[in-house]
Parts: C-alpha cells; sequence; structure tokens
C-alpha cells in the first residue's frame, strides 16, 4: 500500500439489513434460516403457555406457500440454500421449505437506516445516500490531511473504518462491511469482498490481484444481460475486460458504454460523492399476495389506500417536503399497469389531502379486473420551509370507502 491515493472512498453496506432489524426483534431466530417477504399475515403468533405462562413465539415457514410474493432478503443461513433477494417464495418454499418467514416492516427498517446514517454522519458528514442499507461515505479530509506517508494513509483508513464500524453497531446493534478504495467504483466492490461484516481496504496496486479474478458482473453497471454479451465475446473476468481491445467493446456496446466498461475495467472512475440532491418525488406502493376484487375486497383496498396516503405524508414529513402533484399507480392481474395524476393549487404533506387528491384519479381509472398493486406518488416537492400556505382539507371531512 505504497502508493498515495489522491482520494480515498467508503462504500458502507449493512449486512443483511431487514433481516438483520428482525433478528434483534426475535433473537431466538438467530442461526436459523429466514427470509423476509410476503404480506401481513405471516406476522408471529404469541402464544402464552398455560403451564409457565411464558410466552413463546410461533413463526411462519415457507413449507406449503402459496402467493407472487418474492423474498426482499434473506439470512445468511438461509442464503446457503440458494435463496436470496427476488427470488419467488413459491420457489423458495421448494428449496428450504422449513426457512422462517417474516412479513417487511418498512417503518423499523426506515428508522434503523436513520440511526446508522447518523451515527457515520458524527464521524464523517460527507455522505451519499444510495439507499435504506448503504452510502458512500468520502474519507479523504479526515483520514488524508495530515497523513505522513501513504502508508500513514491507509492505515488511518483502517482505523476511520473501524470507528464507523463501532458506532454503527454502537446506535443500532447491526453490523456493516465496510469497502474502502480511492474511488467508489472499487469502494463497492471491495465492500463486498468480505461480507458479513468485513472491511477491506482496496488500493490501486491490488487491483490486478483482488479485482481482475472476479466476474465481469462484480461491477456495479454490468447487469446479466451484458454479461451474457461479454461471455459470448469470451470475456468473463474483470480482468479479460481490461485487457480486451477497446474498439472490441465500442462496436458492440457503443461508445459511452464501451469506454465506460474499459475504464471500469482498469478501476478508474472520477464520480464525487454527492453529498445532497433534491428527490424528484415520494412514494409508496404495496403488492399483493392475491390479486383484490375492487367490490369484494373493497374494505381491504380503502384500508391499504388509506395507508399508503398516510405513510407518503410521514415520508414528506420526516424529510421535510411538500408537493402539488398526487399520483396514482394500479396494476391490474393481466399486468396492465395505469398511472394518474392531479396537480393540487398549493403544495402539502397533509395526509388528507394527499388522499382527497388521490381519490380523484382513482375515479379516472376502470375498476372492473381484479387489483395485483397500488401505488400512491407525491410529485413536484419542494422544501416546506420555502412553501407558502400549504395545503389540508378540513378535519371534519369523513373518510369515503373508495372501492365501492
Amino acid at each position: 500500500m505504497s502508493v498515495a491515493p489522491a482520494r480515498l472512498i467508503a462504500h458502507l453496506d449493512m449486512d443483511a439489513f431487514y433481516a438483520s432489524v428482525e433478528l434483534l426483534r426475535y433473537p431466538e431466530l438467530r442461526g436459523r434460516p429466514v427470509v423476509i417477504g410476503g404480506g401481513r399475515r405471516h406476522q408471529p403468533e404469541e402464544i402464552v403457555d398455560p403451564d409457565t405462562g411464558r410466552i413463546e413465539r410461533r413463526f411462519a415457514t415457507l413449507r406449503g406457500y402459496a402467493g407472487r410474493g418474492v423474498i426482499t432478503t434473506a439470512t445468511y443461513e438461509a442464503r446457503v440454500f440458494g435463496l436470496h433477494s427476488a427470488l419467488g417464495l413459491m420457489k423458495a418454499a421448494q428449496l428450504a421449505p422449513d426457512t422462517v418467514l417474516l412479513p417487511v416492516d418498512f417503518d423499523a427498517y426506515r428508522r434503523y437506516s436513520w440511526l446508522f446514517k447518523a451515527a457515520v454522519g458524527a464521524i464523517a458528514p460527507e455522505i451519499e445516500d444510495r439507499g435504506i442499507d448503504e452510502i458512500f461515505v468520502d474519507l479523504t479530509g479526515i483520514v488524508l490531511s495530515g497523513a505522513s506517508g501513504a502508508d500513514d494513509g491507509w492505515l488511518r483508513a483502517r482505523e476511520t473504518g473501524l470507528a464507523l464500524k463501532q458506532a454503527v453497531r454502537g446506535a443500532t446493534g447491526l453490523s456493516c462491511s465496510i469497502g474502502i478504495a480511492p474511488n467508489k467504483l472499487l469502494a463497492k466492490i471491495a465492500s463486498e469482498l468480505d461480507k458479513p461484516d468485513g472491511l477491506t481496504l482496496l488500493p490501486m496496486t491490488e487491483l490486478a490481484e483482488r479485482v481482475w479474478p472476479l466476474p465481469a458482473r462484480r461491477i456495479n453497471g454490468i447487469g446479466p444481460k451484458s454479461s451474457a454479451r461479454l461471455q459470448a465475446l469470451g470475456i468473463r473476468t474483470i480482468g479479460e475486460l481490461a485487457a480486451a481491445d477497446p474498439t472490441l467493446l465500442l462496436e458492440h456496446f457503443g461508445a459511452h458504454y464501451g469506454a465506460w466498461m474499459h475504464e471500469a475495467a482498469h478501476g478508474r472512475d472520477e464520480r464525487p460523492v454527492v453529498t445532497y440532491s433534491e428527490p424528484q418525488s415520494i412514494s409508496r406502493e404495496t403488492t399483493f399476495d392475491r390479486d383484490l376484487h375492487p367490490s369484494r375486497d373493497r374494505d381491504e383496498l380503502s384500508a391499504i389506500f388509506d395507508e399508503l396516503c398516510a405513510g407518503v405524508s410521514d415520508d414528506l414529513t420526516r424529510k421535510g417536503y411538500v408537493g402539488r402533484t398526487i399520483g396514482l399507480k394500479l396494476r391490474y392481474d393481466n399486468f396492465k399497469t395505469l398511472t394518474r395524476d392531479r396537480t393540487i393549487a398549493q403544495p402539502t404533506q397533509d395526509a388528507r389531502t394527499i388522499r382527497r387528491a388521490a381519490s380523484d384519479c382513482l375515479k379516472r381509472v376502470p375498476l372492473d379486473r381484479r387489483i395485483r398493486l397500488l401505488g400512491v406518488r407525491v410529485g413536484a416537492l419542494c422544501r416546506a420551509d420555502e412553501a407558502a400556505s400549504p395545503a389540508t382539507v378540513a378535519a371534519e371531512e369523513p373518510t369515503r370507502n373508495l372501492f365501492e
């Protein structure tokens, strides 16, 4: 590690985040294969032992699962059986029927997401938020300033990485994996090399030894289709991609993407850590375990609709935004998807206002088929403290069942 980097970027990725949060709640499941996914009907049951009076929990398993839900995340014990995110739960039930199945709890995950990001920000404030369970952190200023040489810089980077891991565990009780490298591309790769609970330093001098043997798809930005096209050209590893003739890549992948592939394979990435960006919209949606009928399941649909509107309102309030364009998303059992928007006079974060505008959108879609997905979105956002007279609906306005 004798070459001094111009930048030091960390990628922090929480380990099996949703599942890890659930294990804090249900510690008796530690060491067992667990997947998160499916609907609320899979909530654990609490049973009181009549002899001892102790409360015991009974957990659902994948055995006999029927529905089209998918795995959101899986514990590492479940991954041994080939269970992974986006795998259908019915397929997972065939592979490991005794795996515990828990429903998602996004409110809890958002709370823990805020906690781990706040803990990191107290040490290294230059953070790029990449989602609920991962961030990039620019460590250049706090690590390289005052370093007496390259080796000292990497030693300080390790110490900082350990401090970040300790802060995250102290704030949440959860583990994370951190990769530290001269840029975002390599930091992302490094964070995946020693999961779970890893801390990996990846200087450019170790690119050939540690990165080039990896499959080309390990580069963030090369997906399954591009990976298959590379394999058809005889390019399987990152090293083979680095050695490929750039004109071959340009010919088969176009000027922009082909040139990017060549640069990425050589570990070159000049993207900055973007510490702030305004969101364009805030939304929530849910896919049902079974298709719901607009008439026969109207009470359930209406309750879900209310919950989505309230959830979007909570998200806007927590993040400090209001918006003027309220949208509805609806997907039928034949996979046809419709969206409708309505723009109101004044921006809002109020749940009742959002519900009323989304209700107007709902009146503009046919309700003649079963529904598999429902979503609510608020766009045209601005900061709440910059908006004048945010819109609200009178508190006495009655709530109607819309699916009638």
